[in-house]
């Protein structure tokens, strides 16, 4: 047998029953590192445990309150200091205090909502709407965060 440039490889010997290619019977599948073999008599992987955090909104009323004491005691002068130093811009930061304005029973219930599997059950968008309304009676009225 002759390549491109004329030289001539030697033959391969057949392949012995060692080195052929073995057929396996079972299924293929994905996992999370790339992919997996389950053979027919192995009973399927049990399903992962649900990640169980604080929803991102209860984060961000917690920094507000954060951010609230520390302007409280004097860390800081203002809210354009403290966007300053922590990298935000001032709206963001307006956007993080107007959370304080949420009724009391209300923000409780924001602290202690969770999120599973990343799933929210309240957006930031929905207090900010919730906001919006006239006083607490108002923001109690249009509430949607939900209760125990």
């Amino acid at each position: 047998m002759t390549d491109r440039s004329g030289a001539t490889a030697p033959a391969q010997a057949p392949l012995s029953p060692e080195h052929r290619s073995q057929v396996f019977t079972g299924s293929i599948f994905r996992t999370r590192d790339g992919m997996g073999v389950r053979f027919a008599d192995e009973p399927p992987p049990a399903p992962p445990e649900p990640v169980v955090r604080p929803a991102k909104v209860a984060r961000m009323l917690a920094l507000a309150h954060k951010l609230q004491r520390a302007i409280e005691r004097g860390e800081y002068e203002s809210r354009a200091d403290l966007a300053r130093s922590y990298g935000l811009s001032r709206a963001r930061i307006t956007q993080l205090m107007d959370l304080l304005l949420l009724a009391p029973d209300i923000q409780e219930r924001v602290l202690f909502l969770e999120s599973v599997d990343g799933r929210e059950l309240v957006g930031e968008r929905a207090l900010r709407r919730l906001l919006a309304a006239e006083g607490w009676a108002g923001q109690r009225a249009a509430e949607r965060v939900p209760r125990d």
